[in-house]
């Protein structure tokens, strides 16, 4: 520490010192995305969101599907308070709906990842267009 001619003091830090500042310093300041991160991270967001809704469809349905064939093979009915004649018919036609539900994850899919293409093709065109030049 040094006493300047203006009455004030000039401290240096260590090299440690300035280097925790520096990482500190990186946490809060605002940095500028590239624009093949950009690119990267759209393309990515498209194929997660497609996932993330047929992931949800898929479970739903085997789990629905689960309960219709715990309905056929167990005493569920019973606990539930069905009667038995109506568990196997009931057990079976809620296995159908979710095996249709499970069924239809894939096309969902495939048709949410065809949406949010076109929703974000504009950005990702310009986006390639600017870093082919």
């Amino acid at each position: 520490m040094e006493n300047k001619n203006n009455g004030g003091f000039h401290y240096t830090y260590s090299a440690g010192e300035q280097a925790e500042i520096r990482r500190i310093r990186e946490k809060y300041a605002i940095t500028q995305e590239s624009k093949l991160d950009r690119l990267r991270r759209l393309d990515a967001g498209a194929t997660e969101r497609a996932q993330a809704i047929a992931l949800i469809f898929g479970i739903v349905g085997v789990l629905i599907l689960g309960l219709g064939m715990s309905l056929v093979m167990s005493e569920l009915a019973e606990i539930l308070g069905v009667y038995k004649r109506l568990a196997m018919p009931l057990g079976i036609l809620i296995g159908i709906v979710g095996g249709i539900l499970t069924g239809l994850a894939y096309p969902i899919y495939n048709l949410t990842l065809r949406h949010e293409r076109k929703r974000i093709a504009p950005e990702i065109l310009r986006l390639t267009d600017e870093l082919m030049k």
